[in-house]
């Protein structure tokens, strides 16, 4: 019997070297596009660095770190940025899941919706942003006019000249550019949920909001636990949006960290602290992520079990 019993013959160690073939140009690629600027740009952060040939290049160590808790502009900025989170996520989120809850039914033009939904997020945040700022100037923006034509205000609002109108104004713009890719993703995870649990709710006598809390949002919390996530990320990480609407100001009152890090790097060519703020946001944005990476596991554990 043990005659008939086939050898298994040893793999060769050349075949151990293939997969390692085909992903060197890729994994190289992405060492000098992403990993060398990263610490190159985390050694700058470090010092007073020259821009030009012949200037002197200072070692500071902490200090750019330090220099940041001193500076008022930075703690604006940050405020700023963690506003437009505060105000975009829950509403991308919110307006994402009762997007994909209607079109995710047998509807007529239920493609047609979902791609008008989806048009947002793959237009231009350079063109938008550009329409958001003519269609609320102060002068000659559209919404003036229309709050004029329904006697709803009798004077122009400056949308764009002080800071809180100014950042709701850019958080319009998050939402409504966001609200199709929370639809998209949800969208995927309704179709997901087993048919059999809602049958066995409705029979239950529970009703569509019973349905919804009980059947359907314990079937959807990896995913919204990973929207979530993903939103506060690209929140924390607004630029375009307020960059062309304000840039920033009047009077840098509604910088966000990084068009206050783009200011210092490219127009007042300091790089160093420049370097500093982008890594400062960094390690917010990653501890922000472990928090809720965190949360959502326990939330998750506890559904399961």
């Amino acid at each position: 019997m043990l005659a008939n019993v086939p050898h298994r013959q040893p793999k060769s160690s050349k075949a151990g070297f293939v997969p390692y073939i085909f992903l060197a140009p890729g994994f190289l690629l992405f060492v000098v596009m992403i990993i060398y600027p990263i610490l190159r740009a985390l050694q700058i952060s470090f010092y007073n660095w020259g821009v030009f040939p012949g200037s002197t290049t200072t070692f500071l160590g902490l200090h750019q770190y330090v220099r940041e808790f001193h500076d008022p502009v930075f703690w604006r900025a940050l405020e700023n940025s963690t506003f437009y989170t505060i105000f975009t996520v829950p509403f991308q989120i919110i307006f994402g899941l009762m997007v994909a809850l209607l079109l995710v039914r047998k509807i007529p033009g239920r493609g047609l919706f979902r791609a008008l939904f989806y048009i947002p997020v793959v237009t231009s945040w350079v063109v938008v942003s550009l329409l958001f700022k003519f269609l609320f100037s102060t002068d000659s923006g559209f919404v003036n006019w229309i709050l004029h034509a329904l006697h709803l205000s009798s004077h122009n609002i400056g949308w764009l000249d002080t800071r809180w109108p100014s950042m709701i104004t850019i958080g319009i713009l998050g939402i409504w550019k966001g609200v199709g890719w929370s639809m998209l993703i949800f969208l995927a995870a309704l179709m997901g949920v087993p048919e059999t649990l809602t049958e066995a709710a409705a029979i239950d006598g529970a009703g569509p909001w019973r349905t919804f809390i009980s059947v359907t949002l314990p079937s959807i919390r990896l995913t919204l636990s990973f929207v979530t996530i993903m939103l506060v990320i690209g929140s924390l990480n607004v630029f375009t949006s307020a960059y062309i609407m304000t840039g920033g100001g009047p009077q840098q009152q509604t910088e966000v960290v990084l068009s206050y890090m783009y200011h210092q790097a490219f127009n007042f060519l300091d790089f160093g602290y420049g370097s500093a703020l982008a890594f400062t946001l960094a390690m917010i944005v990653f501890a922000i992520s472990f928090v809720q990476m965190r949360l959502f596991r326990g939330g998750v554990s506890r559904v399961v079990r």
